[in-house]
């Protein structure tokens, strides 16, 4: 009798952790702080400062601050990027090769090619919105820190597993949910703003352009992908593996990027360049650029470079449309100065899988996209 109780109480059911919606009772007293994306990363890497043999890596908490500081940069940099431009409205204009260079016209001739290899050019009806929801493994960081000829190493591979569900609807409107390690990352865009809320920065909006979402274009919407190389350049073919590729490289112009600058953070740079199979004309590798220039308190200069790899692959043919079901992004965040002789660079890791896509979901309409109502508080606050 005992053995069956034992039993029983070994197979119970166990309640699940809720979610850290709220401010991480780890970091309370960080909350009231009014904070910007890039102090995450700030934040992080003063942690890394720490000598692994002190004794704040030692103890309990200070394992757990380094853990929490290792997913907050970790869903900051794969959680939701955004492309580096705005979409263009209809990629699928006719070709004007009079008076164009050849590398645009090259560029624009590949990406036909790709809307005739998933289906897009002789899809029937117009797609009005999609729905996509897909599972993820991030892997947190590891980084390396070099101080001249002295290289150190630290951190360790922890894996933390996840889901997202994805909403769009045309033009410009999506919605994203994404859960990883007990913290949630919701994000959205109505058209013509963008924004975010996580636990540790609350709501805020993105600067700059309206841009897509990045995990759209990752193979969930073609012509989402098309339209960001309209303008593009063929820069002439490259070998992903044992694939041979055409390379299109596109990147935001100067007044959008410096619209996009945030408090002492410069944003200097944003590109984009997609690799297209020659055999099948379809995207399977995707790699964007983005540095940015910080003016620290200390009238340092210091550059953080972030550059997201993904590869991109699993096509399946959804009402007509081929859709990438699978993928894995590698991301490096670098960090170097003009004066200091230390710089850092830090590597981390998302595999990411499609369980189910629908297009033209009944019932969506606008209200679905709208933003929260802090939104506009914060950005009519001084």
């Amino acid at each position: 009798m005992g053995s069956r109780a034992r039993w029983r109480q070994s197979w119970a059911p166990q309640p699940l952790t809720p979610l850290m919606e709220g401010p991480d009772p780890e970091l309370q007293e960080e909350g009231t702080k009014k904070e910007s994306s890039w102090e995450v990363i700030r934040e992080w890497f003063r942690t890394q400062k720490i000598s692994p043999g002190g004794s704040f890596s030692q103890s309990f908490y200070g394992t757990i601050h380094a853990k929490t500081q290792d997913l907050r940069l970790l869903l900051g940099v794969l959680g939701c990027p955004l492309a580096p431009i705005p979409s263009a409205h209809d990629p699928t204009l006719s070709l004007h090769i009079k008076d164009t260079p050849f590398e645009t016209s090259t560029a624009k001739y590949i990406i036909q090619q790709y809307l005739a290899a998933t289906g897009c050019l002789k899809q029937q009806k117009d797609t009005k919105n999609m729905y996509a929801t897909g599972m993820v493994k991030m892997i947190c960081c590891e980084t390396e820190i070099s101080s001249g000829k002295s290289v150190k190493c630290l951190g360790t591979r922890s894996t933390e597993n996840g889901c997202f569900v994805l909403w769009q609807m045309l033009p410009g409107m999506w919605s994203l949910e994404l859960v990883v390690g007990g913290h949630k990352v919701v994000a959205g865009s109505n058209g013509k703003t963008v924004w975010r809320h996580t636990p540790w920065l609350g709501t805020h909006a993105a600067k700059g352009p309206q841009r897509p979402l990045r995990r759209i274009i990752q193979g969930l919407d073609p012509k989402s992908t098309a339209s960001l190389f309209t303008n593009a350049q063929c820069l002439g073919e490259n070998r992903i593996g044992t694939v041979d590729c055409f390379v299109l490289k596109v990147c935001a112009d100067r007044a959008a990027v410096i619209e996009r600058s945030e408090g002492p953070a410069e944003v200097i740079r944003h590109i984009l360049y997609g690799y297209f199979c020659q055999k099948s004309g379809l995207l399977i590798y995707l790699e964007d650029s983005h540095l940015t220039r910080v003016q620290t308190e200390e009238n340092d200069t210091v550059y953080w470079e972030t550059t997201i790899g993904s590869s991109i692959g699993d096509y399946r043919d959804v009402d007509g449309i081929m859709i990438a079901h699978q993928g894995r992004s590698i991301a490096t965040v670098f960090r170097f100065g003009e004066l200091s002789m230390q710089h850092s660079r830090t590597r981390m890791e998302e595999t990411w899988t499609i369980d189910d896509v629908m297009f033209n979901v009944p019932g969506l309409s606008m209200d679905h996209f709208i933003p929260p109502a802090d939104i506009f508080d914060n950005i009519n606050s001084p």
